[in-house]
């Protein structure tokens, strides 16, 4: 069975940092990323990574504050995240696909296996 186990969410003030971890599992995949949603919203991109080249892709928004790394013997994503503002504050869902797209990564549908989604909260 496919996992994806996300963890590492929580509370922070504005301007504080998190790093978000996600260990994929039960197959192999090309790609792995990031979306987030908002209360209210519709899934957003926010990263995406080739497993293999290392390639990065952000949205404009996260450019610069986030960062997007890959452990290959583990099979594992991270996402650190600086300088966190009031607007970052949703849940974000690790994904994956054993077909990534450097066309379409900032596509939600693009991608096959989405994690459980771990709350980030950053208050004003």
């Amino acid at each position: 069975q496919v996992q994806l186990v996300e963890s590492g969410g929580g509370w922070v003030q504005a301007g504080g940092s998190l790093r978000l971890s996600c260990a994929a599992s039960g197959r192999t995949f090309s790609g792995m990323g990031w979306f987030r949603q908002a209360p209210g919203k519709g899934r957003e991109f926010v990263a995406s990574i080739s497993l293999s080249s290392g390639s990065t892709y952000y949205e404009d928004s996260m450019k610069g504050r986030f960062t997007i790394s890959r452990d290959i013997g583990k099979n594992t994503v991270y996402l650190q995240m600086d300088s966190l503002k009031p607007e970052d504050t949703a849940v974000y869902y690790c994904v994956a696909d054993p077909s990534y797209s450097e066309n379409y990564y900032y596509l939600a549908r693009s991608w096959l296996h989405w994690g459980q989604g771990t709350q980030v909260t950053v208050s004003s």
